[in-house]
């Protein structure tokens, strides 16, 4: 008794499994000497439909989101299908990256890796690293955190591939190959090709030409969306190197459609006290006039 009484819930968010807080701590907390200088965050979500990034940093009230990315926004640079694969989460990475680079008008100074190699590009500069091509005298490159929340960091997650692309887009996010697809552990080798075939879709043009060899009918139920949007196995590359290049050409998010909200359901209004008895009383009438019919009979 005395130990529950004295028993304290831990944080709601907590016990709903979304929030690590001892991850989330160690992210958000500055250095004293920094003052109030925040420390940014890329946040990578996944949802059942699509991806969601995120450049944020915390406040004592809440989280400022600085900008943010999803892969339904994909659909206007010409990516229709598959939108929450390796290829998706790195177009919407490299998606947020350009858009806050362009809001802070950074984008001219750090363009990023045009050339996509699956290659992890940093570089020293006044005794600091620095995960970008060159280094600008005048200003800084941004640097972000990733912040995975509360799913695990396996090589070749998703969540890598949303980091690689933020970084191809030009900014500096501390990171290594370890994660990477094509990082063998026990070898301690990195393949960046295998990493480069994920980034363009490689592994799923060979998924779609399996099974169209092996069992059509599973590839023609699998992959609806795809054959409904002439999307083939041999022209996945060149899809994401389009899509890469137009969003290069313009991050900005597009016009906000108007909602307007379906009002013509009308919800029943609730029955009164009296009423409700009114009607079981009716219930009960016509179920004595129905014993007293089978009586007669």
């Amino acid at each position: 008794r005395a130990y529950f009484s004295r028993y304290q819930v831990k944080f709601r968010r907590r016990r709903e499994g979304r929030t690590d807080y001892r991850q989330r701590k160690r992210l958000c907390t500055q250095d004293k000497n920094k003052y109030q200088s925040p420390k940014y965050r890329l946040i990578v979500r996944f949802t059942n439909t699509q991806v969601i990034c995120q450049i944020a940093y915390s406040m004592i009230d809440g989280d400022r989101i600085m900008a943010q990315a999803t892969s339904r926004e994909l659909e206007r640079y010409g990516l229709e299908v598959g939108l929450k694969n390796y290829a998706a989460a790195y177009c919407t990475g490299l998606l947020v990256a350009r858009r806050l680079l362009q809001k802070l008008g950074l984008d001219d100074v750090y363009e990023g890796n045009t050339e996509v190699d699956g290659e992890v590009v940093s570089t020293e500069y006044n005794k600091k690293k620095y995960y970008v091509e060159e280094v600008d005298e005048d200003r800084r490159p941004f640097r972000a955190l990733l912040d995975v929340g509360c799913k695990p960091t396996t090589t070749g997650c998703r969540i890598f591939g949303a980091m690689k692309g933020a970084a191809d887009g030009g900014l500096d996010i501390p990171h290594s190959n370890k994660r990477f697809p094509g990082y063998d552990r026990d070898a301690k080798e990195y393949d960046a090709d295998m990493h480069r075939e994920r980034i363009f879709g490689g592994h799923v043009g060979e998924y779609m030409e399996y099974l169209d060899e092996e069992d059509n009918q599973k590839y023609q139920e699998h992959f609806a969306s795809y054959i409904e949007n002439d999307v083939e196995a041999d022209g996945l590359e060149e899809l994401y190197e389009g899509v890469h290049e137009k969003i290069r050409e313009d991050p900005s998010p597009g016009d906000k459609k108007d909602y307007s909200p379906d009002k013509s359901f009308k919800r029943k209004a609730k029955l009164t006290l009296d009423e409700r008895k009114a009607r079981v009383q009716a219930k009960k009438d016509a179920k004595n006039a129905e014993l007293e019919e089978d009586d007669e009979e």
